[in-house]
């Protein structure tokens, strides 16, 4: 019945897998124990590894998506791209007070997709996933506007920044968003157990040579940390702590590899493996990786922490299966 919380089984709540990427967030609200029903992702080399992994291709371009055709679920995921939000002027809709007006400005965004697919699909909830610049973005008004065109909706609103370095060895800050249908749940973020993580613990004891720089390359870095050294800047390579956590993974450190180098006795420092990055964003050994290192650096550098998604997919899922059942939402 519409409204109803739905459940595909007595206790197993739906999700949909939206700009999957490879499948970080699925991972985690699979270990929280709902059932993903659904992706999309438009990256035919994300692609690959999603459908290694989990057995189905995902879905390409959301802008081409008809929504109905989308089987019901209960919670909407998505770790969406921060694109530019125009806000130069007000819109039509807003001024002559019809509703949807700040869904309305996010037209021409991807973030328009998600508004799109909750209007037509009225899922019980959503988890988006951002970097945590979006809160500060253009002085915070991009930010307001996604918030307001998910109120504007129906949807409740609650956010966090979180970093993940109390549960993985690197310093990897983003912001999490969670909205309810129902707007009587309240919901807490829950707080993040230090585990102690250490770099050593992820890495290889014998990887490749052709992971250690060249006498080239790392000459390279150092005379450029040095220039902006004596600029009085703060960029450079990082020359990391084994013991303690890493700079952020990013999708360019196919590059060079310089935000996260690892030293070796005797040898010019080496950048992380592919099966490294993986476990630096908490996937299992058992994650299959079956594209070129330079797609894999890219694909875990623009990835999810999945143990940190799993902690928060379960106060979700704990969250709506407390919810008294047989209370139905507006259709």
């Amino acid at each position: 019945m519409p409204g109803y919380i739905r459940r595909k089984t007595e206790n197993k709540l739906t999700f949909i897998d939206l700009f999957a990427g490879i499948g970080g967030i699925r991972l985690g609200f699979e270990r929280a124990g709902a059932e993903c029903i659904f992706s999309s992702e438009w990256d035919k080399f994300a692609q690959q590894t999603y459908e290694a992994n989990f057995g189905e291709e995902p879905k390409g371009d959301i802008r081409k998506l008809d929504a109905t055709s989308i089987p019901d679920f209960n919670i909407l995921c998505a770790g969406f791209p921060c694109q530019p939000f125009s806000i130069a002027g007000v819109s039509k809709k807003n001024s002559l007070n019809r509703p949807h007006g700040f869904a309305d400005m996010t037209q021409g965004t991807l973030f328009y997709e998600i508004i799109r697919i909750l209007e037509v699909k009225k899922p019980d909830a959503f988890f988006l996933e951002n970097v945590k610049n979006l809160e500060s973005h253009d002085k915070g008004r991009t930010f307001a506007i996604i918030r307001s065109a998910l109120e504007d909706i129906g949807y409740s609103f609650f956010y966090k920044v979180i970093n993940a370095n109390n549960i993985l060895p690197q310093n990897r800050a983003r912001i999490f968003m969670v909205g309810f249908r129902d707007k009587n749940i309240g919901f807490t973020f829950p707080e993040i157990t230090n585990r102690k993580p250490r770099l050593m613990d992820i890495l290889d004891p014998n990887p490749d040579e052709k992971y250690t720089l060249s006498d080239h390359l790392w000459e390279y870095l150092q005379d450029y940390a040095e220039k902006h050294r004596r600029k009085g800047n703060g960029f450079g390579f990082g020359l990391t702590d084994l013991n303690s956590y890493s700079r952020t993974l990013s999708a360019r450190y196919y590059k060079d590899g310089s935000e996260i180098l690892i030293p070796q006795k005797g040898m010019n420092p080496r950048r992380l493996t592919p099966r490294e990055c993986a476990r630096l964003q908490g996937y299992p050994e058992s994650f299959i990786i079956p594209v070129s290192d330079t797609q894999a650096y890219k694909q875990f550098g623009n990835s999810v922490a999945v143990p940190l998604v799993e902690v928060l997919a379960r106060q979700v899922v704990f969250t709506l299966q407390k919810r008294p059942r047989g209370i139905p939402l507006p259709a």
